[in-house]
């Protein structure tokens, strides 16, 4: 039988922990420091915020920032205009749904918590649309629907459309019309794309839909074209196509993380977002190989998940970046490749990492 060597972890060049001590964390950016140096969740909390800070601090990396879950209805909304405003993000990749419920928070209308002595057929009959333990008024989607209606009237009739265009004239709308802080809003201002990839699975893309249609029923009315059962109207309507194209938000942002020196991304959740975000590299990979060209595929290399979900339940949200490098689609970190998941509610954490940013942030730019 082989003796046992008894080494001293520090011979072997292992990084010692220490224990928590409440009496040093003066901040934000402190507890996340000294919780790197703790163990499980704590840890990987820490070690997010080390490589979250060095993405943004690194002057050469376009960050992405991409969005799942109902963190708009959670309040999270300031949030992501914050990281906006600061200059720490630069593209986001979202769901159309989170971004409706923020638009609905941009034009000042109010989220209400959940009571659950009603009923969902209660929340129905009264128009309160229910998510988890939060209620979107419908009465507020519908007031949504009117912003939508007078940006697309301002665009150039027959103009093909994307979510990247859309979402840019919504924040224009939102600076030119109303006060209040805004995601689309702090995007515009700060040029800052937004892409929706499931556009159609959204409020907006409803929106979208439905004013298009209702654009044709208008000019059939004022023919005397219209059919007289409205199911029969209903189908014809749904042949008027509203001129959108997807391919113009996919060539959009690969031509963006094309011309980046080097890209990070930072994801809540997962879902379409964080995947389409992440399909640059195969596209460009898979147009080298079929076009015979010879372009660099873009990959990350660093990265920050925050998302419950574990990768053994098999669902996408839970894919980790360890997959993602056998796709071709971050930077091993054999090459220099930084990542960092915790596993937890982005409503729980999300919080602590920006106010530890914007701490570190301040003390960088306060006079000594």
């Amino acid at each position: 039988m082989q003796e046992r060597e008894f080494h001293d972890g520090a011979q072997d060049g292992l990084e010692a922990l220490e224990p928590f001590d409440p009496d040093t964390v003066k901040s934000f950016s402190d507890l996340l420091v000294a919780m790197k140096k703790t163990a499980f969740g704590g840890r990987r909390l820490g070690e997010a915020f080390e490589v979250l800070a060095a993405m943004i601090e690194d002057p050469d990396c376009f960050v992405v920032l991409t969005l799942s879950g109902a963190m708009t209805i959670a309040k999270m909304g300031k949030i992501i205009s914050t990281m906006v405003d600061r200059g720490m993000v630069h593209a986001i990749v979202s769901t159309g749904a989170l971004i409706a419920h923020g638009l609905s928070e941009s034009v000042g209308k109010t989220h209400y918590r959940y009571d659950p002595v009603m009923s969902d057929e209660d929340l129905f009959r009264k128009g309160y649309n229910r998510v988890y333990d939060t209620l979107e008024m419908e009465s507020n989607l519908n007031y949504v629907e009117h912003v939508m209606a007078r940006t697309l009237k301002r665009l150039d009739a027959g103009q093909s459309l994307s979510s990247e265009l859309l979402t840019r004239e919504l924040g224009r709308t939102l600076v030119e019309e109303h006060h209040g802080a805004g995601i689309l809003k702090s995007a515009y201002l700060k040029g800052v794309p937004v892409y929706i990839p499931a556009f159609t699975d959204s409020e907006m893309g409803l929106d979208v839909a439905t004013w298009s249609m209702g654009q044709r029923l208008d000019k059939a009315r004022s023919s005397n074209a219209t059919a007289h059962d409205d199911l029969a109207v209903l189908k014809q309507l749904h042949q008027t196509l509203p001129a959108f194209n997807p391919y113009h938000d996919l060539n959009s942002y690969t031509g963006r993380v094309l011309a980046a020196k080097r890209l990070g991304i930072f994801t809540i959740g997962g879902g379409v977002p964080r995947n389409w975000a992440q399909q640059a590299a195969p596209y460009v990979e898979i147009g080298n190989v079929r076009m015979g060209l010879n372009v660099a595929p873009p990959r990350f290399q660093y990265g920050v998940r925050v998302c419950p979900e574990p990768d053994y339940w098999g669902g996408l949200s839970g894919c980790t970046y360890t997959e993602g490098i056998s796709w071709g689609k971050f930077v091993p970190p054999a090459e220099g490749g930084r990542f960092a998941e915790v596993l937890s509610d982005a409503t729980v954490v999300w919080p602590i990492l920006v106010m530890g940013l914007l701490e570190r942030l301040q003390a960088k730019t306060s006079p000594a």
